[in-house]
């Protein structure tokens, strides 16, 4: 509001009586000089829009200058993921303590199933099916789903419990299976933080984080062939339009594609 208060000093203008048009001045100004791009111009308005909202709240307008307002067009910002050379990598990685065990097992379900850090550490050994390879979880709204799990996944899973079981023998533990050093529910920062130690310790060299999994699931799925509508299942998602963001393709993989399926190619 500062920058502002200034325009407006500037131009003998009181605040409380610009108008839409002198508001639109300023922020063409204030973007032109400064280069703002459209997040960095989106929070100017909103802090206008705020401003003008309390006057508004006092009494102190008759109409509210910023009314018209439009947001600016922001750019999709793509998720990330991982190669399928860095979660080889991670996924090879020799644990041994309890904790990398632990790590190593709830990085194989997170890559196995694309849920989420809430579901993962919310889950309790009546809801996976280690013979089938299912696993029922509980997402956002407390709405079911049943996701299915690879071998590779079951296994990691079993050398965990095992371990977990033979580490607190004779314990009373939490009922979820993945538990913490006392026993009780594993916390989001402590996985978050063993996850990025296990990272660090296999030689990845980016950030990792829980959520970079579900991203690198629905990623390579898609480019392995599986359709839109069975993805939007998998992760839960309340709306197709929100797994869409997942549709981007490497200009490689869509001529490789398109050399593929095209008659003429």
């Amino acid at each position: 509001m500062a920058g502002f208060l200034a325009y407006c000093a500037k131009n003998s203008l009181s605040p409380d009586k610009a108008s839409p048009q002198q508001l639109d001045a300023f922020l063409w100004e204030i973007k032109r000089a400064s280069a703002l791009g459209p997040a960095s111009l989106f929070r100017k308005m909103e802090s206008l829009r705020s401003f003008y909202k309390f006057l508004a709240a006092e009494g102190r307008l008759s109409e509210d200058p910023t009314r018209f307002f439009k947001a600016p067009h922001m750019p999709q910002r793509l998720p990330e993921c991982l190669s399928e050379q860095e979660i080889n990598r991670l996924l090879s990685f020799p644990a041994q303590t309890f904790a990398q065990v632990r790590t190593a097992a709830a990085i194989e379900l997170f890559y196995a199933t694309g849920i989420r850090i809430s579901e993962l550490i919310g889950l309790r050994l009546e809801s996976v099916n280690m013979e089938s390879g299912w696993i029922l979880v509980y997402g956002k709204g407390g709405k079911e789903r049943a996701v299915p799990m690879h071998e590779a996944a079951v296994r990691k899973l079993k050398a965990y419990m095992a371990l977990r079981g033979k580490t607190f023998a004779g314990c009373e533990t939490a009922p979820e299976i993945f538990v913490g050093r006392s026993g009780r529910k594993l916390t989001r920062m402590t996985l978050w933080k063993d996850i990025q130690k296990l990272g660090a310790e296999a030689g990845i060299a980016r950030h990792l984080h829980p959520h970079l999994f579900r991203h690198t699931f629905a990623s390579h799925l898609l480019h392995g062939g599986a359709d839109l509508r069975s993805l939007q299942e998998l992760l839960g998602h309340a709306s197709v339009n929100t797994t869409q963001i997942y549709t981007h393709v490497e200009k490689s993989g869509l001529k490789k594609a398109h050399s593929k399926a095209h008659p003429r190619a």
